[in-house]
């Protein structure tokens, strides 16, 4: 299949848009001129349901819906496009509403960016002892946009919210002087849009440092989901796959981390080609994605999806709740709601698929997972638990907060049992607020 991209400006070239409505296809511009929006040639031809195109999981995924901008900010920008309004003053009223939809959550800016020899390392984050994250300048964009995305940003042109760093170097150097990293996470944007010559050049030096500590690269990437050509006939797959196994020769566990939000996306011959591919060159597949209203909010939906990866010899890692970013309101699940989705198709697969952890909230501490909804001495709580913390010691230590049954994000909950705080917040508190 050849690529071909789709955006704003030519996706009424797609043949298949004839079936939208005049209104659907002036919401698409609303929200994509606050969003990010593109697509390609195989989500609108392989993957998405044009017949039923209104709840198809697919399109939702790639098409903006008018829901994804709160009601005022909807009007005010179609009110901007209507008004023939120059390409200057749309960029300046989008930029308005984009900063009111918490763009980087998590702390990513204020805590997160650390320091090589009194320089800022922008395109790194270290929030965990064991993990660091680089942002390649090369892969600072995908093959298509998830309209859910907590990095829209990346996409949006506005550089002051972006994470991206070209220098290996300075990566290797950081890394040498942090012996408790083991874990180097390469993401973005996706990393697996750069040319197989330059991910060779990143994955090559990183070998070649020999640094004994690290012991694990994961990629995180969706192009398994969007571009499974890629691995199969784009001109430098094999570039790409050599790529890998170099890493896996050299000793050093690689792991693609897999991003699938529908079991549609791993029902094509494509993608299972392209699996095979990949786990061929030594390197495993790890999946993941957020709980999302509209798309995948049904527990028949996860626990179909969990079985056909592990089939496909992938192994299920995490269900993310919603990140408090973007379109949040139209995609956001409650916890409560969450925690029943999780158990129900948990309870429904067999043991080799629970390898999955969830659901998890990737917020400023860390990530804590919801391990149930429990009634002790007649007090409603959630049980919770921290599976990654700013703190090695706070994980794996339950702890409580009072129900709240519309709760969506870690910043709704309060302690339970009349406590002023949870166990961490003092020890936070005191490194970073003070």
């Amino acid at each position: 299949m050849k690529y071909q991209i789709y955006a704003l400006h030519n996706y009424r070239q797609i043949p298949q848009i004839e079936r939208l409505s005049e209104e659907d296809i002036f919401s698409i511009e609303v929200v994509g001129t606050v969003l990010p929006f593109k697509t390609n040639s195989y989500v609108v031809n392989e993957l998405i349901d044009w017949d039923n195109y209104k709840e198809d999981p697919i399109f939702i995924l790639n098409f903006p819906q008018k829901g994804m901008l709160d009601e005022e900010d909807f009007n005010h920008m179609a009110k901007v496009l209507k008004s023939g309004a120059d390409k200057a003053t749309i960029k300046i009223e989008a930029n308005k509403i984009r900063e009111k939809l918490n763009p980087h959550p998590a702390g990513q800016m204020e805590y997160n960016v650390p320091e090589l020899n009194g320089v800022k390392l922008t395109g790194v984050q270290h929030k965990y002892d064991e993990t660091m994250l680089f942002f390649p300048a090369q892969g600072q964009t995908c093959h298509a946009y998830c309209t859910f995305c907590f990095r829209w940003p990346q996409f949006t042109n506005m550089d002051e919210m972006k994470f991206a760093m070209k220098e290996i170097d300075y990566v290797i150097e950081y890394l040498k002087q942090h012996p408790e990293i083991t874990d180097l996470l390469i993401t973005g944007g996706d990393p697996m849009v750069m040319k197989g010559q330059m991910l060779d050049a990143y994955l090559s030096a990183l070998v070649e440092a020999n640094i004994p500590h690290l012991k694990n690269i994961r990629i995180g990437s969706k192009t398994l989901g969007f571009w499974p050509y890629r691995y199969l006939t784009d001109s430098d797959a094999d570039e790409v796959l050599n790529a890998f196994k170099k890493v896996t020769d050299a000793g050093i566990s690689l792991a693609f981390m897999a991003h699938f939000n529908h079991y549609r996306e791993l029902e094509t011959e494509a993608v299972q080609a392209a699996i095979k591919k990949i786990r061929a060159t030594g390197a495993q597949i790890r999946t993941q994605s957020p709980l999302l209203n509209n798309i995948n909010a049904k527990p028949e939906i996860w626990s179909t999806m969990w079985q056909m990866q592990v089939s496909l010899g992938l192994i299920p890692y995490y269900m993310f709740i919603a990140r408090d970013t973007g379109a949040q309101k139209y995609f956001g699940v409650s916890l409560a709601d969450a925690w029943k989705v999780f158990q129900k198709a948990y309870q429904n697969v067999s043991g080799i698929c629970r390898t999955v952890r969830g659901p998890s909230m990737s917020c400023t501490p860390g990530k804590v997972r919801i391990v149930g909804v429990s009634e002790i001495k007649g007090e409603k709580v959630y049980t919770l638990e921290f599976i990654q913390g700013r703190e090695s010691n706070w994980v794996a230590r339950p702890f409580f907060a009072k129900y709240d049954a519309q709760a969506k994000w870690m910043d709704d909950l309060v302690p339970a049992f009349g406590a002023d705080e949870f166990f961490f917040e003092q020890e936070f508190s005191d490194m970073f607020l003070k």
